[in-house]
C-alpha cells in the first residue's frame, strides 16, 4: 500500500524571531527533497483544520482558551523563553491537529499504508496545560487519543526518537496504561526529564538515555535491547512516531551522532513491529530537525524507508 504525506502551505506562517532553530525554512527543506524523482509515488494531502474537540482529549478547555487568545494580530509573542506565537501560529497549531488526526484516519481505514505528517510547530514538549520548548499542541498524543476515542483502539504506543526527550507527552500520558511512551534522546539536555528510572504509573513510560557523542551503532543497540522488547511485549495497535531528526550528526540543538541511515533502520524496526501486531499501522509525525541539510536527508531516508511498505 501506498504511503501518505500530509502538510499544508500554512505550516510556513507561523513565524519566529530572526535567528531561532524552529524556522519556516525547515518545511521548504523537507518539501524539496520529497519533491525528487523518486518519491513521485507518495500519496500527497493538505492537513485540514483540527477539531478543538480533539485537541481537548489532551489539553484543558481553559489552556485551548488561553493560546487562542493570545495569538497576535500583528507581530510575534513570547508565550515562553523559546516558544513564540505569530498571526499565522494558531491556524498552524490546529492544521498540525487536523494533519495528524487525518493521517490516523487514512492508516486506520486501510485507505493507505502509513503516513508522515510535516508540520510545524512541533509539539512533544506541549504538556497538558503548557506550552514550552517550540511547541503549541501535542500533536502526537491528540492522535493517539483521536485515535482510541475514533476507532476504540486499546493500545496505542508512541516512540519519540527526536534528541530532546519529549516531557509532553511523557507528562500527558503518565498515568495511561493504554498508551506506552518510548523515547530515546540525550541526557542531560533541554529539558531535563527522561531519565530510565522515570516508568510512569503503569510502566508504560520507557526512557532510554543516550550520551552526547553516541553514535548510531550505540543507537542500534539501544533501541534493539531497551525499546524493541518493550513494544512486542506491549503488542500496540497503532504505532505514532515523533520524528524528530536533531538527533543527527550535523544539527545544532544537540549532541548525537546519528546519520540518515540510523532514521532509515529505526524506521524499518518500527514498521516490523507494527506488521507484527498493528496490521502495519504506522504514523510519523515531525519533531525537531534543525540543521537543513540533516533534516532534508533524514526525512528522506525516514519517508523512502515508510514507502517500502
Amino acid at each position: 500500500m501506498s504511503t501518505l504525506y500530509i502538510s499544508h502551505p500554512c505550516f510556513l506562517d507561523h513565524l519566529t524571531p530572526i535567528g531561532h532553530p524552529e524556522r519556516p525554512d525547515r518545511l521548504r527543506a523537507i518539501d524539496r527533497v520529497l519533491e525528487h524523482e523518486r518519491f513521485q509515488s507518495l500519496e500527497r494531502d493538505t492537513a485540514p483544520m483540527g477539531a478543538i474537540e480533539d485537541i481537548a482529549r489532551a489539553h484543558p478547555g481553559a489552556y485551548i482558551d488561553r493560546l487562542y487568545k493570545a495569538a497576535p494580530q500583528e507581530g510575534l509573542v513570547r508565550i515562553d523563553a523559546d516558544t513564540t506565537m505569530s498571526p499565522g501560529s494558531w491556524e498552524a497549531a490546529l492544521r498540525g491537529v487536523g494533519g495528524a488526526c487525518r493521517a490516523v484516519d487514512e492508516v486506520l481505514a486501510r485507505k493507505v499504508g502509513n503516513a508522515f505528517v510535516a508540520s510545524r510547530p512541533p509539539g512533544h514538549h506541549a504538556e497538558h496545560d503548557r506550552a514550552m520548548g517550540f511547541c503549541l499542541f501535542n500533536n502526537v498524543a491528540i492522535a493517539a487519543r483521536y485515535a482510541q476515542a475514533r476507532y476504540g483502539l486499546g493500545r496505542v504506543a508512541i516512540v519519540d526518537f527526536d534528541v530532546h526527550h519529549g516531557n509532553g507527552t511523557q507528562d500527558i500520558f503518565w498515568a495511561d496504561p493504554s498508551v506506552m511512551y518510548v523515547s530515546t534522546h540525550q541526557m542531560p539536555l533541554y529539558p531535563g526529564s527522561g531519565a530510565a528510572d522515570e516508568r510512569g504509573d503503569a510502566d508504560t513510560i520507557v526512557n532510554v538515555p543516550l550520551a552526547a557523542g553516541d553514535d548510531g551503532a550505540i543507537f542500534r543497540e539501544a533501541v534493539e535491547t531497551a525499546v524493541l522488547p518493550r513494544l512486542e511485549h506491549f503488542a500496540p495497535e497503532l504505532i505514532l512516531i515523533s520524528a524528530g531528526f536533531d538527533a543527527h550528526a550535523r544539527d545544532p540543538l544537540g549532541g548525537l551522532a546519528l546519520l540518515e541511515a540510523d532514521f532509515g533502520w529505526i524506521t524499518r524496526q518500527l514498521m516490523d513491529v507494527a506488521d507484527r501486531h498493528s496490521n502495519g499501522h504506522v504514523v510519523s509525525i515531525l519533531e525537531g530537525g534543525y540543521d537543513l541539510e540533516g533534516l532534508a536527508r533524514s526525512t528522506a531516508a525516514h519517508v523512502m524507508t515508510l514507502m517500502t511498505g
